[in-house]
């Protein structure tokens, strides 16, 4: 028999009164200490009928009754009263100097679970970041996770809300095309991700959502916070399945991985809560991505390069266009579109793939674009389109020829026919299109025009400076600030409203990256995206959100969070006290304003009060010394601007 190890559990005796009890933990077992007739006891604190926490419990007419059900136990021998055969186990106790200690034996070393196997082949695949919340029914799992990153193999961020967990892993998967985790528990916290699930899906992010469940005998019973979470995730999931003891772990996990990475969608696996801590046997071995991924740099079809080279040989005013789709091959296109003498132009979502900057740069297409670009796009005799999908807001005339190249077939000629759809990797079609076209395009050379179209933009934008109102700022003002001062190479987080359509026409990128809710336009995107970049690039970039108060405020309470993690976000907030965009589509609708006020906290004041920087402008030098000083900042801090509604 191994010796005892004695765990202080009160430092003080005289903190526990005659005829009291209290919870305490000695090691990791869970103690109900009671003082009695003058005598300190230890019983286990578990009640072996639901599981009721006896240290919360009181003792009445000398007998301690469980505070969940009422059954009564000794308080010294943890013995009920008639005979029963259910009471719970006793613990030696011995008091040093006014202290007291519990006597336990040597915990058993640790034994791989269920959760052990799936988490180690989660990192191995490369999912080494989580965002979630810790409760009842994932504390197996968490556990797991917990080991990992007391080996630094996992980062895990807790958050306020479910919301930001799966907003934030699905902004870590936009930057990055790699997919983070997010996790939560059974019910409630599981039904919390569902949005930014769906702002993953629809923006093809790769994401792992991991939820807790409920025993699975009990799921379809009503029992407390059960939802059937396969069943409820079936729609926005991709890959989505119940763990269960016979499951093959670590090949669930690679399948769930591999579908998130391949398929850029939502994997999700959920836990039922008798399943997360059962013990693998030996030969039971995690994964990885070893022979499991094929290389995807396909070649297009012979048949659709040669139509393309036929059409850009003919081209003389070509115009590229980059949605998101084509993040990772910008420096290829961009070097094609040297070779074409083409102006380059982005939808919103791929805001930065070139900068404004760029002599062949002609900004964003669309309603939150400039009128460089849509100039462009209607001057041209060919649009050669990479990675975009045509959506309604992007406005990608179908009324001049179109090249299409895509890796995803179902977006090719999605809404309308186009003249050539291009099925292969981006990289691989331009290699075949600049050997098809030889050595020298017989294209105009462009960049004269677009250096003309931006000075006459520029010269609006100077005008609208001048633009003035006693209710605040104008939107244009803030941004034209933010050029002169937000560093150049910042990954930069965009809300949705009014801020965003005036942050896509007036903010001129450079070397930044940018992330926003595109298809499912979530509002509260900002600021649960700006961690899940930090997450990402961590101190080797500088992460700006940008945000209306009517975002802001979905996840305000996220500003604890950066700071618990010394995330050095720098937010930048638009304060109106209106959802203006909505007003403005009641009014274009002709309806009434109604319901679109708001009432806001002062937004510096509450980053104080959490801990972060945080300062208030009103005029414009305030908010230019402002905007000085948040960038200069260690930690996260917050610039509220009061600004004008009707100034955007």
């Amino acid at each position: 028999m191994s010796e005892k190890i004695w765990y202080r559990v009160l430092d003080n005796k005289d903190r526990l009164p005659e005829g009291r009890v209290k919870s305490v933990t000695a090691g990791h077992k869970g103690i109900c200490l009671t003082h009695f007739e003058g005598k300190f006891s230890a019983l286990d604190n578990r009640c072996p009928h639901q599981g009721g926490p006896l240290g919360e419990g009181s003792i009445e007419k000398g007998m301690l009754r469980c505070p969940w059900h009422g059954w009564d136990f000794h308080p010294c021998t943890g013995l009920p009263p008639g005979g029963y055969d259910d009471g719970v186990p006793t613990y030696e106790v011995k008091e040093e100097d006014g202290a007291i200690f519990v006597g336990l034996d040597p915990e058993p070393e640790h034994r791989p679970t269920v959760s052990d196997v799936m988490v180690e082949t989660m990192i191995n695949w490369g999912v080494d970041r989580v965002f979630g919340m810790v409760g009842h029914s994932n504390l197996g799992f968490a556990d797991a996770m917990k080991r990992k990153e007391q080996e630094g193999k996992l980062r895990y961020f807790g958050i306020r809300h479910e919301g930001t967990a799966s907003f934030a892993a699905s902004a870590y998967g936009k930057l990055t095309g790699k997919p983070a985790a997010c996790f939560s528990i059974a019910g409630p916290g599981a039904t919390n991700m569902y949005t930014g699930l769906w702002d993953a899906r629809v923006d093809r992010a790769p994401i792992l959502a991991l939820t807790g469940q409920v025993a699975t005998q009990v799921v379809g019973t009503g029992n407390f916070q059960e939802v059937d979470l396969v069943q409820a995730f079936a729609n926005v999931a991709e890959f989505n399945h119940r763990v269960q003891r016979d499951s093959k772990h670590a090949e669930l996990m690679s399948l769930a991985v591999k579908h998130a990475l391949l398929m850029r969608n939502v994997s999700h696996l959920t836990f039922p809560d008798e399943v997360q801590e059962v013990e693998v046997p030996a030969r039971a071995k995690a994964q990885g991505p070893e022979k499991r991924i094929t290389a995807l740099d396909i070649a297009p079809p012979k048949e659709a390069v040669e139509e393309a080279v036929g059409l850009i040989s003919q081209a003389k005013r070509p115009v590229i266009i980059m949605g998101h789709g084509a993040r990772k091959h910008k420096e290829a296109i961009i070097a094609f579109a040297q070779f074409l003498n083409a102006t380059v132009v982005t939808t919103f979502k791929g805001k930065g793939l070139i900068s404004d900057h760029h002599p062949l740069g002609g900004g964003v297409l669309g309603r939150s674009g400039t009128p460089i670009a849509s100039w462009f796009m209607n001057e041209s005799d060919l649009l050669i389109v990479f990675g975009a999908s045509f959506s309604n807001h992007t406005g990608i005339t179908p009324k001049k020829p179109i090249i299409q190249v895509d890796f995803d077939p179902l977006a090719l000629s999605k809404f309308h026919p186009v003249e050539v759809a291009v099925y292969g990797d981006i990289a691989r079609s331009l290699e075949l299109f600049k050997e098809g076209v030889g050595p020298v395009a017989n294209t105009i050379d462009q960049r004269y025009e677009i250096a003309e179209r931006w000075r006459i933009w520029r010269d609006e934008k100077t005008t609208r400076l001048t633009e003035t109102s006693e209710k605040g700022l104008s939107s244009i003002a803030l941004f034209e600030c933010m050029n002169k001062l937000t560093p150049e190479n910042a990954v930069m987080c965009v809300d949705v409203g009014n801020n965003a359509y005036s942050f896509g026409r007036y903010f001129e990128s450079k070397a930044h990256d940018f992330l926003m809710s595109g298809y499912l336009g979530s509002i509260g995107f900002a600021l649960p995206a700006a961690m899940g970049a930090w997450a990402a690039v961590g101190d080797s970039r500088p992460v700006v959100a940008v945000a209306g108060d009517g975002g802001l405020c979905q996840y305000l309470a996220e500003i604890t969070t950066l700071v618990k993690y010394g995330m050095p976000v720098k937010l930048i907030v638009l304060n109106n006290h209106e959802l203006g965009k909505i007003s403005k589509e009641q009014r274009a609708g002709e309806f009434d304003v109604w319901q679109t006020s708001l009432t806001n906290p002062d937004f510096a004041a509450f980053a104080r009060s959490a801990g972060a920087w945080g300062k208030q402008a009103k005029t414009q030098a305030e908010m230019e010394a402002g905007m000085e000083e948040l960038f200069t900042q260690q930690g996260p801090g917050l610039l509220e601007v009061l600004t004008d509604v009707e100034l955007i």
